[in-house]
C-alpha cells in the first residue's frame, strides 16, 4: 500500500527524509517499519506492505516533533489474496455544510470492484476519483447526524465497514474543559512554597524532560500532567535555586496497569441524548486507567456551559449545559486519546432558548504612524464618573510619567491630549478617583506600530460588566494597537439588542447597546475571525433598577485599609423595598459574601475583612440590581498594585522552544506589592518556574510541543500595558536543565500538540520593589515542622538556668527567633540561642521574677507549634 501526505514545507533538502522519524503499530506485536519517498514537489510518500488485517497507525514526526494529524491510522482488509486499505478524516466525522474525505487503496487495476454507499440523514451524494492504486472520495454532508459509509470490495464488505461518521451542526462552537487531577501523581515530601521550584523527569531509557510542579490539597508536592508512556523506573529532580531539594531524586516506579489506557475509563451518564439549558451529567471514572489527564470538548452549533467535580478516587462528574437544541459532537480523551467509544453522536432535545442576535461589523485600517514631538488625542467615552476626579498620564519606555491633559465633553466623554517625546512603547492610564477604569492601562505605540493581532484589541468599560434594561450601556473598543482587520462585535440574548457603533480617531472605539428583557447577554467580539482575549462576555442585564436607585452608602472607606482589618459601613434603603446582598472582589479574582445586618428599619450595616493588598471592588445589589455606582472600588494597603507600572521583556515573549527554559522578566520595581499572575494557553501545558531578581521577578517556562502560546501576566487582577504577548514555539531538544551542554540528551523536539487548548498558571504574592534596589535573600521554611523538646518548655524557676533543644531538620530553611517576657512585659535580660549541630539548636533562659513568663519561638515569620509557651515561675 502506498498512501501519498502533502505538506507545506518544501522538500528540496536532500536529506529531508532523514528528519522524518518512523514508527509503525501493528494490530499484533510484531512491528513493520515504512519507506518514506520525497516527490520533489512538496510531498513526500509513505510506503508500507501490510502482512495482517486490522486497525494500523502510522507515527510520524519532523525533526523530532510529531506533524499534524499524527498518528494516522487506517483499517487494512484482506479480500482475495489482496489487501484493501480505507482511511481519512472523512470515517469519523466532520462538520455539516463542508467537504468531507476519505480514501481507499487496492491492487492497482482493481478500483472498479471497489462499490461505496452513503446513508445517513438526508441524501448525500459524493464523487470518486481513481487513480492507480487509490480511491479518491469526497462527499458533503448538509445535515448534522450519523452518516454510514459502507464499502465493499469484490462484493465483500471490507473490515470496519460500514463506517459510521458523525458530523455535528454547521457554525461549530467548541466548549471544553480539563480535569487534571486525574494525571497527578503525589511525591513523598511537604513543600510550603513550590514558586522557585524546577522539576524534570529522567526515563527508563535516560531521557529527560521538563514536568510541571504543584502542590496537592494536603500540601505534598505533585507532577502534575503526568502521562507515562512506557512501564519502568522514572528518577523526578526538583531543584530550588539549581541545587536538589531535600529528597531528590525521587524514584517513581511505574507499572504496566498504570500506563495511560484510554480503553479502559468508564464513562456513563448523557453521551447519547441531552437537554438544553438543564444540567447534564456526565460520570467518568480513571481509577483502573492509569495516569494521563481528561479533556472534554463539545462540538455544534452553539456554546454549552461546563463544570466538573471529583467524586472520588479518581472519578468525576461533569456536567454541561448545551444553549440550543441540535446535533452536537462529544469528544472525551484521555491521554491525548480517545476514549471507547468517542466521539459521541450527541442528540440534544428540548426547548429552544430564544436567545436572539445582533451584530456589528467594522473594518480597521492600519493606524498612521505617530512620530515623537506630535500631539496625539484621544476621545473615549467612560458612564458613571464625575470629571473633577478623572486624571490621565502616559509613561515613556524609559519610566518618565507625565500627566496628559483631560478635557470634559458632553455625555460622559473625554478628550486626552499628550504629546511623547521619545519613541518606543508607551503605557497610557486613565484613572477615575485614582483607581484605573476598566480596559486601563492601554499601549501606545511611537514610531514603529507593533506586529498587532486580534490579541492586542483591549475593550472595557461597565457595559461589558454589568447593565439594565432599556438603557444605553457601554464600553469602548481600542484597537490602534491591532493593526488593520475586520472588527465583528455581536451581542445575543433572550431579546434583539440595538447596537450603535460611534468612530472616533486614534483607534477608540465606542459601542451603545440597549435591550428589552432582562437576562444572561453574551457580548462577542472578534478581530480577523478570532475571539479577542476574555469574548465572549457574558453580562447579566438586569431588569429596571426601580427604587434600587434610592438606596445610598454611607461612611465607605475606599483608602486607607489594612489586611485582616475589618472595615464596616452602612446602606440606607431610603423607602425602598428588597433584599440586599454584597459581595466582595478580590484582586486575585476570588469572590467572598460580606456580612449583612440590619441595625434598623431600612437601614443595613455591611462588614468585610480583606485578606489582600491591592484594589477590591464591592458588589451591592438590592434584589439583584445594583445600586448606583456599584461597584465599590476600595484600595487595601499602602502600597497597591499599580499595573501601570509594570512591563514585561524577554525573548521569552516573542519566540522559543520546546523542551529548553524559554525566560521573560517582568519588572515591577516602582508598582507596589500585589498579586502578579501569569497564564499561558497552548498548545500543551508548560512547567513553570519563577525567581526574584533585583527589579521584579524572571518567569521561566518549558512547553512540551511547538506552536502559538499565548501569556497573559496581570497585576492585582489588571492586565499590564501590552499583555497579552503571543510566542512561537518551534522544536528544541529534551534535557535535564542542570546536566553539561550535550550531556543525557532526550531523543525527541516535542510531544504532538493537545487537540485542545492547555493552561497553565502560576501566582505570585510580590513584595514593594524600588528601582536600583537590591534583592535582599528570602527564606520561607515550614514552622509546623521544627520540633522543640526539653524540660526548660514546662516551667520556670527563679534565678535557675533552664534549657530545651530546637530541631529544624524537616523545617526547610528559614530565620529562627526566640524571645521571652517577662509578667512585668520586660524582656528577659538571659536569653541565649547556641547551635549545636546544623540543624539543631539550645536556647538557655535565666528568669528573676515570679508569675507567668511568656516564650515565643518563630520559625520565618510563624510560630511554632505550641507557641507563645506560658511558663509559670513560682
Amino acid at each position: 500500500m502506498a498512501s501519498n501526505v502533502p505538506w507545506p514545507w518544501s522538500t528540496a533538502d536532500s536529506n529531508a527524509t532523514n528528519k522524518y522519524q518512523k514508527a509503525y503499530k501493528m494490530p499484533t506485536a510484531q512491528g513493520l517499519a515504512p519507506e518514506i519517498r520525497d516527490c520533489d514537489d512538496g510531498s513526500i510518500i509513505v510506503q508500507y506492505k501490510p502482512s495482517k488485517s486490522g486497525t494500523h497507525e502510522v507515527q510520524m514526526s519532523y525533526e523530532g516533533s510529531a506533524t499534524e494529524g499524527s498518528p494516522f491510522s487506517c483499517v487494512v482488509d484482506e479480500i482475495g489474496g489482496a489487501y484493501v486499505t480505507a482511511f481519512g478524516a472523512g470515517l469519523v466525522g466532520g462538520m455539516s455544510g463542508q467537504t468531507q474525505s476519505f480514501t481507499i487503496t487496492a491492487k492497482k487495476g482493481t478500483l472498479g470492484d471497489i462499490d461505496i454507499k452513503i446513508d445517513g440523514p438526508t441524501k448525500t451524494e459524493y464523487k470518486r476519483q481513481d487513480s492507480g492504486d487509490r480511491c479518491d472520495v469526497k462527499f458533503m454532508p448538509m445535515t448534522p447526524g450519523a452518516y454510514n459509509i459502507d464499502i465493499k470490495y469484490k462484493g465483500k464488505v471490507i473490515k470496519g465497514s460500514p463506517f459510521v461518521s458523525k458530523v455535528s451542526g454547521e457554525g461549530r462552537k467548541r466548549s471544553q474543559i480539563s480535569l487534571g487531577n486525574a494525571s497527578e501523581y503525589a511525591l513523598n515530601v511537604m513543600e510550603p512554597d513550590i514558586v522557585d521550584l524546577v522539576g524534570s523527569i529522567k526515563g527508563p531509557k535516560g531521557n529527560f524532560e521538563p514536568c510541571i510542579l504543584k502542590k496537592s490539597k494536603d500540601g505534598h508536592l505533585c507532577i502534575s500532567s503526568f502521562s507515562p508512556k512506557e512501564a519502568g523506573d522514572y528518577r523526578v529532580q526538583v531543584y530550588r535555586d539549581e541545587k536538589n531539594i531535600k529528597g531528590s531524586p525521587f524514584p517513581v516506579a511505574v507499572k504496566d496497569n498504570e500506563l495511560a489506557h484510554a480503553s479502559k475509563v468508564k464513562i456513563s451518564g448523557a453521551i447519547e441524548k441531552a437537554i438544553a439549558n438543564e444540567s447534564n451529567v456526565l460520570n467518568i471514572d480513571v481509577a483502573d486507567a492509569g495516569y494521563g489527564g481528561i479533556t472534554v470538548v463539545i462540538e455544534g452549533p452553539h456554546r454549552s456551559e461546563m463544570d466538573y467535580e471529583e467524586t472520588g478516587n479518581r472519578a468525576f462528574k461533569c456536567t454541561y449545559s448545551p444553549h440550543e437544541p441540535g446535533i452536537y459532537i462529544l469528544n472525551v480523551r484521555f491521554a491525548d486519546e480517545h476514549i471507547k467509544g468517542s466521539p459521541f453522536l450527541l442528540n440534544v432535545g428540548g426547548e429552544p432558548s430564544g436567545r436572539l442576535r445582533e451584530k456589528i461589523e467594522k473594518e480597521m485600517v492600519q493606524a498612521e504612524p505617530v512620530k515623537k514631538g506630535t500631539k496625539c488625542e484621544f476621545l473615549l467615552k467612560i458612564p458613571g464618573t464625575n470629571p473633577f476626579d478623572m486624571e490621565a498620564s502616559v509613561t515613556d519606555p524609559s519610566g518618565t510619567t507625565e500627566l496628559c491633559e483631560i478635557m470634559d465633553e458632553d455625555d460622559f466623554h473625554y478628550r486626552l491630549n499628550f504629546t511623547p517625546h521619545k519613541e518606543g512603547l508607551h503605557t497610557l492610564s486613565i484613572k477615575h478617583k485614582a483607581l484605573h477604569i476598566s480596559g486601563s492601562p492601554f499601549q501606545y505605540s511611537v514610531g514603529q506600530l507593533s506586529s498587532g493581532g486580534y490579541h492586542k484589541v483591549q475593550v472595557g468599560g461597565p457595559g461589558v460588566e454589568k447593565g439594565e434594561v432599556k438603557k444605553e450601556n457601554h464600553f469602548n473598543i481600542y484597537t490602534r494597537e491591532a493593526g488593520a482587520g475586520q472588527l465583528a462585535c455581536a451581542i445575543e440574548g433572550p431579546s434583539t439588542p440595538k447596537m450603535f457603533l460611534e468612530q472616533r480617531p486614534n483607534g477608540f472605539l465606542g459601542l451603545s447597546y440597549k435591550v428589552e428583557k432582562p437576562g444572561m447577554y453574551g457580548i462577542h467580539i472578534k478581530f480577523n475571525d478570532e475571539h479577542i482575549p476574555n469574548s465572549p462576555y457574558m453580562v447579566n442585564i438586569a431588569p429596571d433598577s426601580g427604587l434600587a436607585r434610592t438606596v445610598t452608602v454611607h461612611a465607605l472607606k475606599d483608602r486607607g485599609l489594612a489586611v485582616d482589618k475589618a472595615s464596616t459601613f452602612t446602606v440606607s434603603y431610603n423607602g425602598a423595598k428588597g433584599r440586599l446582598h454584597a459581595y466582595l472582589r478580590t484582586p486575585s479574582g476570588g469572590h467572598e459574601d460580606c456580612f449583612v445586618q440590619e441595625m434598623d428599619d431600612g437601614i443595613y450595616a455591611i462588614r468585610y475583612i480583606p485578606k489582600e493588598n491591592g484594589v477590591h471592588y464591592i458588589d451591592i445589589k438590592l434584589d439583584d440590581h445594583h445600586i448606583p455606582d456599584s461597584p465599590f472600588a476600595v484600595m487595601v494597603g499602602s502600597a497597591a498594585a499599580d499595573p501601570a507600572m509594570v512591563c514585561a521583556n524577554g525573548e521569552g515573549l516573542e519566540h522559543g522552544k520546546t523542551g529548553a527554559k524559554n525566560k521573560f522578566t517582568v519588572r515591577t520595581a516602582g508598582a507596589g506589592s500585589g498579586y502578579l499572575a501569569l497564564t499561558i494557553d497552548g498548545p500543551s501545558k508548560v512547567a513553570l518556574s519563577c525567581k526574584e531578581v533585583d527589579d521584579g521577578y524572571e518567569f521561566s517556562y518549558t512547553p512540551f510541543s511547538p506552536g502559538k502560546y499565548l501569556i497573559s501576566i496581570k497585576y492585582g487582577n489588571i492586565n499590564i500595558a501590552g499583555s497579552p504577548y503571543i510566542t512561537e514555539i518551534t522544536g528544541g531538544s529534551m534535557k535535564n536543565p542542570y546536566e553539561e551542554e550535550g550531556k543525557e540528551e532526550g531523543q525527541g523536539s516535542g510531544r504532538k500538540a493537545s487537540p485542545v487548548n492547555e493552561q497553565s498558571t502560576m501566582v505570585v504574592e510580590t513584595v514593594e520593589k524600588q528601582p536600583g534596589q537590591k534583592s535582599l535573600a528570602r527564606f520561607k521554611g515550614d514552622a509546623g515542622r521544627v520540633v522543640v523538646r526539653g524540660p526548660g518548655l514546662k516551667k520556670a524557676v527563679p534565678g535557675r538556668l533552664q534549657s530545651f533543644t530546637v530541631d529544624v531538620k524537616d523545617a526547610g530553611a528559614a530565620m529562627l527567633m526566640v524571645g521571652m517576657i517577662s509578667p512585668s512585659g520586660i524582656a528577659e535580660p538571659e536569653l541565649l540561642v547556641k547551635k549545636n549541630t546544623k540543624t539543631e539548636f539550645t536556647v538557655s533562659f535565666k528568669v528573676q521574677e515570679v508569675g507567668d513568663h511568656t516564650l515565643v519561638v518563630k520559625y520565618g515569620d510563624e510560630d511554632i507549634p505550641g507557641s507563645p509557651f506560658i511558663l509559670h515561675a513560682g
